[in-house]
């Protein structure tokens, strides 16, 4: 890729940083994270704030049925499916700056860089902000990627419910981000996503790109733990039927299927509910969530299955135990030739990198059954993530996004290729 129209092509990492910096002012929160549910009001504050910066660069934004935002750059052949770089700008309830939100803001910069050099791209290139990636507020993740590529309908996901009994299609209509476009059932060339890790591996071992070749598989569990309510004074131990009990033998369950299928598995409880909540009554029903991943799906099914023994061990007299899987998300091998353009890519910017499986869930996990996909990593302090306190170095994001730039432009070099290819036969 040492052609002279690309000479003048780089992205500007002083305005991509400055562009992260303002976004985090939309939910920020004082400990320095963002705090931005997906379909509240200040989703829509930064969605209207990411449309109108594309809008700046001559692209044309459109919305699909699930809020899916689709910010288009012609290509001098407009017939060529485009290439997409997409993530999100929603957040954890604690999030950090970056998680998915560097995504969607190095698409930009991508965007704005092409524009800057006036340089035309074979394929349309196309950034999308996925809705509901997180699914902190509306479970499943990666909800409306997943039914742009088949995974849920759209009519499961806009039943979907928070926790106060709010559905996906109402706050989705309320911000004003219900499109008329379909979700799904349009091609694209290929889709990039550029990510933090948020794991440890890559500042451990001194590296700035994580050379994505898939992502472990996971699924999620809803349980609840029905017991009765009484007296905390006036029960007797032995006549007591505690959800919390129970439910707390369940969640060291939890950790010990973790730790049997280690080092790869991860085993999780990250919510808990119980009821009525009260020190001086007794528990009388106890809701909480599980997160099981592995890279191999056999695996996985092995710890569903360990569980399912644990509930059954642990279900006493009196206390009934109801759990279901509301996710499953397999495992995922990302598209060679993707790989490849970021391998080189990494290679030509001279930025030392390594093969990485991703242990977190993400949009490309889905995108990736209906388009060539891969991902970017850089690295994050300590591995932190879903956390306030979440940092990464601009000298990683500025490389991340040069990576991403780079790859982009290898791809469509390819499908330009191609297309002139075909039309000469």
């Amino acid at each position: 890729m040492t052609e002279p129209a690309l000479s003048n092509l780089a992205i500007d990492p002083v305005r991509l940083w400055d562009t992260v910096m303002e976004t985090a002012l939309i939910g920020g929160t004082p400990k320095g994270g963002i705090c931005r549910l997906t379909l509240t009001d200040l989703d829509r504050q930064v969605r209207d704030w990411f449309r109108a910066k594309c809008e700046a660069v001559g692209c044309t934004v459109t919305v699909d049925e699930m809020g899916n935002i689709f910010a288009r750059r012609p290509g001098r052949d407009n017939s060529l499916p485009p290439i997409a770089i997409g993530s999100h700008l929603d957040t954890q309830p604690t999030g950090g700056k970056y998680d998915g939100v560097i995504g969607v803001l190095a698409g930009l910069e991508v965007l704005r860089a092409l524009d800057d050099a006036g340089y035309e791209t074979n394929a349309p290139i196309e950034v999308i902000d996925w809705t509901n990636e997180e699914g902190s507020r509306f479970a499943p993740a990666m909800l409306s990627s997943g039914v742009f590529a088949g995974a849920f309908s759209r009519d499961y996901a806009y039943e979907r419910q928070d926790r106060d009994g709010k559905t996906f299609i109402d706050e989705l209509s309320r911000i004003g981000y219900r499109g008329d476009l379909p979700c799904g059932g349009r091609k694209l060339g290929a889709h990039f996503e550029l990510h933090i890790e948020q794991g440890p591996i890559l500042e451990a071992e001194d590296k700035t790109i994580g050379l994505v070749t898939g992502v472990q598989g996971m699924r999620w569990y809803e349980v609840t733990v029905t017991g009765s309510e009484s007296h905390a004074g006036s029960t007797p131990m032995p006549l007591r039927r505690d959800a919390l009990v129970v439910a707390a033998r369940l969640i060291q369950a939890v950790q010990t299927i973790g730790l049997a299928h280690a080092p790869d598995a991860v085993a999780t409880v990250g919510l808990i509910e119980s009821h009525p909540n009260s020190r001086n009554v007794i528990p009388g029903s106890v809701f909480f969530t599980i997160d099981l991943r592995h890279p191999d799906d056999a695996v996985v099914a092995r710890m569903e299955a360990d569980f399912s023994e644990a509930v059954t061990a642990n279900s006493p007299a009196g206390v009934a135990v109801a759990w279901e899987r509301v996710w499953d998300s397999p495992a995922v091998r990302f598209d060679p030739d993707c790989i490849a353009a970021v391998r080189s890519a990494a290679e030509f910017i001279g930025a030392s990198s390594r093969d990485i499986v991703s242990g977190a869930g993400h949009d490309s996990a889905y995108i990736a059954r209906v388009a060539p996909t891969t991902m970017i990593f850089i690295p994050c302090a300590g591995g932190l993530s879903h956390n306030e306190a979440e940092s990464i170095e601009p000298p990683h994001l500025a490389a991340g996004a040069s990576v991403l730039l780079r790859a982009v432009l290898e791809t469509d070099r390819r499908m330009g290729e191609k297309a002139s290819k075909n039309s000469n036969e």
